[in-house]
């Protein structure tokens, strides 16, 4: 059973470098006036490693990334969940009230 651990990014550390999509995410909320996104790292243990990935609440919807990833590459668990959130965000204006 996959475990989590609630990972948020405030404001101060927005400009994270290399977090593009993270950083595109955050600006996109800002501009809709919604809240920032709520990032979550989830872990799965499979065999003797760990598996992770990431799960963005963002305007009250959970948007699970893609993949999954080793350990050392947790920035990109919350890069590619931010992407597929950014593109539902902004493929879908009409949920956001005054837009």
């Amino acid at each position: 059973m996959p475990s989590s651990s609630s990972s948020r990014q405030g404001s101060q550390n927005n400009a994270v470098q290399g977090t593009p999509w993270q950083d595109r995410l955050i600006e996109a909320c800002r501009e809709y006036e919604i809240q920032e996104p709520d990032f979550q790292l989830v872990s799965d243990r499979r065999g003797g490693r760990t598996a992770w990935s990431c799960v963005v609440t963002v305007y009250e919807r959970r948007i699970e990334a893609r993949f999954w990833y080793d350990g050392r590459n947790i920035v990109n668990a919350r890069e590619d969940a931010a992407e597929v959130a950014l593109k539902w965000l902004t493929s879908n204006p009409n949920l956001i009230s005054g837009w």
